[in-house]
């Protein structure tokens, strides 16, 4: 094989990949244009992917996440998105529940076009309460999916459809509103080309969501409460099940960052110098870019980074906070389930931080932990986003350092 053909970015430790086959897209009922009216949500129907080459637009690979298809009425593009629960593979072997769209965790990835009136159909199949924000979008009110304020939750088993046009371009995203179904997963990319490509044009474009998950030794559901994690996935996956991303020696790549969870990413490529060419907001002016060779993107931030592919070889992309390139981690596994005196998890910010308020820091009140609010027994309290009904509340937890003899 020559030098010239060799694979250039590799992604072994904490990358980011590319599915083989994309998820073909829920086909959107036609209804008529409303000012986000909750209502049941009819079974939907599995629709045909609809090709879409965005008229000289390269469109953008979010590998291990599909791409999300539309239906066309009339002059709207119809979106579908249906809220639910997800088993993802992080790892080969490693299934953690968790909560995206259809069927995905992040959900699927949205392009449009700048100019574009998009119609988004989104029905809601979670236990509980849900809406859709669509992060950085300049639409009218009535349509950001702020329940309490501009709408109603979105009820177990009801529908919201939300209907704007876009004149922005860039990177953007949609989330749940719900704070803890942030954690539980609820991301996802919605990309917005511009009218005119951007100038230089690349020959490669990725996008990438960075999360963070709490998740105790077996156990396979996150902990959206926890201010500690042990796991960071790229699109769903943690390395080194994350897939290569792919160049030629001398493209120009484009890698899109977008960041929803707890923790800020300072994203570090090896062997090559990128620029910063764009956040959240949409494309920066020229003059503002900066060569770096790592990036910080912040919690409910996007950065755009372009580069040359120069050097060829296999060269590393991953976070470079030390404890986010490792996954799986756990502080102590045995028996965790413990109240009274002796070594306990999941306690407060202060304990999983090491901050003593008492005792000395090898006694055995003191021993190692897994971090603020990841624990279990009496620490760990369900809860739900919004109120439920008597019949459906969660039913009483039990207490441990209530039974007999604790």
């Amino acid at each position: 094989m020559s030098h010239s053909r060799r694979e250039f970015v590799r992604k072994s430790l904490l990358g980011a990949g590319a599915m083989a086959s994309a998820t073909a897209g829920l086909r959107a009922q036609h209804m008529p244009a409303m000012s986000g009216m909750a209502m049941p949500a009819p079974p939907a129907a599995r629709a045909a992917p609809h090709s879409d080459t965005h008229s000289g637009f390269l469109s953008v690979q979010t590998p291990d996440v599909p791409a999300l298809s539309y239906t066309r009425d009339g002059e709207v593009k119809v979106f579908h998105l249906v809220a639910e629960p997800v088993k993802q593979s992080f790892l080969p072997g490693s299934i953690i529940d968790v909560w995206g769209y259809n069927g995905s965790a992040p959900g699927p990835t949205i392009e449009i076009v700048q100019g574009d009136r998009v119609r988004l159909v989104v029905d809601n199949h979670l236990p509980e309460a849900t809406s859709m924000h669509w992060h950085g979008f300049e639409i009218p009110p009535d349509m950001d999916g702020i329940p309490g304020v501009d709408q109603d939750p979105i009820p177990p088993g009801g529908r919201f459809v939300y209907e704007f046009t876009l004149h922005q371009e860039g990177t953007y995203f949609y989330h749940s509103h719900m704070p803890m179904q942030e954690m539980m997963g609820m991301i996802g990319l919605f990309i917005m080309h511009p009218r005119q490509p951007y100038r230089p044009r690349v020959d490669k474009d990725f996008g990438l969501v960075l999360q963070e998950w709490a998740i105790l030794p077996n156990n396979t559901i996150p902990n959206s409460l926890s201010m500690e994690f042990n796991w960071l996935t790229l699109n769903g996956k943690a390395g080194p099940a994350t897939t290569p991303l792919i160049v030629k020696l001398g493209e120009r790549v484009r890698i899109r960052f977008v960041n929803l969870g707890m923790d800020h990413h300072p994203m570090h490529l090896h062997g090559n110098t990128f620029y910063v060419t764009g956040t959240e907001a949409g494309r920066a002016p020229q003059s503002t870019w900066r060569p770096e060779n790592t990036v910080l993107v912040g919690v409910a931030q996007a950065r755009d980074i372009e580069f040359d592919a120069k050097y060829a070889g296999d060269w590393m992309l991953h976070c470079h906070l030390p404890h986010h390139m490792m996954n799986h981690m756990a502080s102590m596994v045995g028996p965790l389930s413990m109240a009274g005196h002796g070594m306990q998890t999941g306690k407060g910010m202060e304990e999983g931080m090491g901050m003593l308020r008492e005792g000395g820091a090898l006694s055995e009140s003191n021993g190692p932990s897994l971090g603020r609010g990841t624990g279990l027994a009496a620490f760990d309290t369900p809860t739900t986003n919004m109120p439920l009904p008597k019949s459906a509340a969660p039913a009483p937890q039990h207490d441990i350092s209530k039974m007999p003899g604790m």
